[in-house]
């Protein structure tokens, strides 16, 4: 093919790149991006913790509470966190866009907080985790679900325990 006939299909049919930045790009469906947190839903047992292997998920304790930070300069976008989180509270998106200048490689931080609270039940501090629910058979209703999440985990165990003992 001569470079003339090349030239006249390539202006009918147009590019064949992308017009990122200038333009939405696609992104494959099942493409794994940006890593976001959900502290609503966190139950707090730190799997995602123990299984990154970048080691870009980090939990402290604070004052406040339970602290997450996910360093996505860290992260290798490899999914474990995800596929093992019980609740969901950690997903990868299709965001992909993380180019970022120098000057903010510390900008690029999921930041989230599992805050303290007051037991509803015992009156004793501990974290403001979602309760595992795995297991729990019949599923709970909406109002015992509001009700476990202001408990401590051994009223919350109390709880299920004497509702399972219900005939």
């Amino acid at each position: 093919m001569n470079v003339l006939s090349l030239l006249g299909r390539n202006l009918r049919h147009g590019p064949y790149t992308e017009p990122f930045p200038f333009g939405p790009a696609p992104t494959a469906e099942r493409f794994r991006g940006r890593v976001v947190f959900d502290a609503t839903t966190c139950e707090g047992c730190k799997i995602c913790e123990r299984v990154c292997p970048a080691g870009a998920i980090k939990f402290s304790k604070t004052k406040d509470g339970l602290a997450f930070a996910l360093w996505h300069n860290s992260c290798v976008f490899c999914g474990n966190c995800e596929f093992h989180c019980p609740t969901g509270s950690v997903h990868q998106t299709t965001d992909w866009h993380l180019a970022h200048a120098q000057a903010r490689k510390y900008a690029l931080v999921e930041l989230g907080l599992l805050p303290n609270q007051i037991c509803s039940a015992c009156g004793a501090t501990a974290l403001a985790t979602a309760p595992s629910l795995r297991g729990v058979t019949p599923p709970l209703s909406p109002e015992e679900t509001v009700t476990l999440k202001s408990m401590c985990p051994k009223c919350r165990a109390k709880f299920l325990k004497a509702r399972r003992a219900k005939p």
